[in-house]
């Protein structure tokens, strides 16, 4: 609920008060990028698909969307720093223990640091979870409740963090007047073709896959 939350409020709040832009236009724009990153789990392996979207569908010029794409797909985790932050605060309330103001602030503190340093690769995630763990005195082996279901929470943040990327290609496009308008605004602009679209196919099938089989586990 907090990276949906994030993603639908805070982003396009964002979006639409730095750019001026249509967060509905972005969001339907970005549905297949969205869709390959929940597929792979890795902002890395999304960047080229990330970069396509950006220049042609959403219009931004590529002097800008080459390099905030991929500066974004390396420090930009915001998704992972919130699951972090929930998954420590449910961890110590398992456990039974008190955080206070201190060890809250620490946890916003090292989620935030840890999520700058994580790799945009699928599950590395968890380890950088151990090390906010460790800052606030909660057992590592607690993070085996959360293992079960962390493939599934990898897809959809690695999803927030692309649409975060892509948003912030959009603003620093628009006050650069590197952002085309008529692009961003036309719905069939950089549409894919037939191939690209039998792929995505394929893609939704192996999520749906996934997701049965991660319900099938829980």
């Amino acid at each position: 609920a907090a990276l949906m939350i994030h993603l639908f409020v805070t982003l396009m709040s964002i979006l639409k008060i730095f750019s001026g832009m249509s967060p509905k236009m972005f969001l339907k724009k970005m549905r297949e990028t969205q869709i390959f990153a929940f597929s792979t789990s890795s902002s890395n392996a999304t960047i080229p698909v990330t970069l396509r979207a950006v220049t042609d569908r959403l219009g931004v010029n590529n002097s800008v969307a080459s390099f905030t794409v991929p500066f974004g797909a390396t420090i930009n985790m915001d998704g992972t720093a919130i699951m972090q932050g929930v998954a420590t605060v449910f961890i110590a309330n398992a456990y039974g223990v008190d955080l206070g103001i201190t060890g809250y602030l620490t946890v916003i503190m090292m989620s935030v640091l840890a999520s700058i340093g994580t790799a945009g690769v699928p599950g590395v995630g968890l380890i950088m979870l151990s090390m906010v763990f460790t800052q606030v005195g909660l057992p590592v082996e607690g993070i085996g409740l959360i293992l079960g279901v962390d493939r599934l929470l990898d897809m959809i943040r690695t999803a927030v963090n692309v649409s975060g990327d892509a948003a912030v290609s959009v603003i620093v496009g628009k006050s650069e007047g590197k952002l085309d308008e008529t692009v961003y605004n036309d719905p069939e602009a950089g549409t894919l073709t037939d191939d690209d679209l039998d792929i995505l196919d394929d893609v939704e099938h192996e999520i749906a896959e996934v997701i049965q089989e991660t319900h099938d586990k829980a």
